[in-house]
């Protein structure tokens, strides 16, 4: 009995110690890894030491995180230069998906280059993201062809994939389709997905892409270049998307949502004040859901309140980021890759 009450006294006080939450960002540092004349939208860590990129001009490769050494390629097909805006990787294989007709899909190859996997051809082909739910099951996503959104789907680690037809899919919205700006359209949870459209629609399926149903979101979309640009998921419950319009990026009016019960209602915040448009969104690891990154080619935003309320960290611009750990990411945009280390 007296171990018994030891032990409890000992949860009872370890329940009342109030441990601090890290400290508010206040500034963040920007440091060049890679330069080039080109456009790059699509960055992915492939482990804690390698980050994999692909963009415009057929350009795709990696930078070593320790050493800071870029090793880079370009790829044609026939006689044209493939524009990836999506990148995807398993544990054993990296994937990069090209905007526009034809669409291309590429995988890792056994023979040190890259090999087609998949290629679609005809009016208004044009795939935005892509992601994996495991080692062997991943989605990409494109604009409406046909009467429905695009999506096709691998389950056999992406050596084979297969489009979804029309009569799997929710009824179609003319014209719906995703911005291809971030690769940041699609959201995983474990067997949940979220996909964000220009419609302001969230598809959502809870069993790897089966199944889907969509739901209409407060978010602005009036105008073709208006909508959601990325979403991003803390957990599988809390969410937010922010987007805009990038052809008026001070426009602030209901460019941001979130969601607390797993994207089944959506409420607009932070409305009428910044951050205008942005392409992309993250949460920040271990920040329990409070701190958000959010960036463009407005510069670097940041939120310690769950993204009701807004404060610029830098005028940088940039189209994408993702995060090596709670204080270290990489960005990528026009003609470079950062690394940006927030304090």
């Amino acid at each position: 009995m007296h171990k018994f009450l030891v032990v409890f006294c000992f949860f009872i006080l370890s329940s009342c110690i109030d441990f601090p939450k890290k400290a508010p960002i206040s500034k963040v540092s920007v440091t060049t890894v890679f330069e080039d004349s080109v456009s790059i939208r699509a960055i992915e860590f492939l482990d804690a030491n390698t980050l994999a990129f692909a963009g415009s001009k057929g350009i795709y490769g990696t930078v070593d995180i320790p050493t800071g050494k870029v090793r880079s390629n370009t790829i044609k097909y026939h006689t044209s230069i493939p524009e990836f805006r999506a990148v995807a990787h398993t544990s054993t294989d990296f994937f990069m998906l090209s905007v526009a007709n034809p669409a291309l899909l590429y995988k890792t190859g056994d023979n040190g280059k890259m090999d087609l996997v998949y290629m679609e051809e005809g009016e208004g082909v044009f795939y935005d993201a892509m992601k994996f739910w495991n080692d062997k099951e991943g989605i990409a996503i494109g604009d409406t062809v046909n009467g429905c959104l695009s999506i096709i789907i691998t389950r056999d680690g992406g050596k084979t994939w297969t489009k979804l037809p029309c009569g799997d899919l929710p009824l179609g919205i003319k014209g719906e389709g995703a911005f291809a700006a971030s690769n940041t359209n699609i959201e995983i949870e474990g067997n949940k997905t979220w996909i964000v459209t220009t419609s302001g629609r969230i598809y959502f399926s809870e069993n790897k892409g089966v199944t889907w149903t969509a739901v209409q979101t407060p978010i602005i979309n009036e105008k073709e270049t208006q909508g959601m640009y990325s979403l991003d998921f803390y957990d599988e419950n809390l969410g937010y998307a922010i987007g805009g319009d990038f052809t008026e990026p001070d426009a602030t009016i209901a460019n941001k949502i979130m969601t607390v019960d797993g994207g089944i209602t959506w409420e607009t915040v932070a409305s009428g004040t910044t951050p205008g448009y942005k392409s992309c969104v993250q949460y920040i690891p271990n920040s329990g859901g409070d701190d958000l990154i959010a960036i463009g080619f407005t510069g670097i935003d940041y939120s310690n309140n769950g993204g009701y309320s807004w404060e610029k960290l830098s005028e940088e611009g940039f189209y994408t980021i993702r995060f090596l750990n709670d204080s270290v990411a990489y960005a990528a945009g026009k003609n470079r890759i950062v690394k940006l280390v927030f304090k």
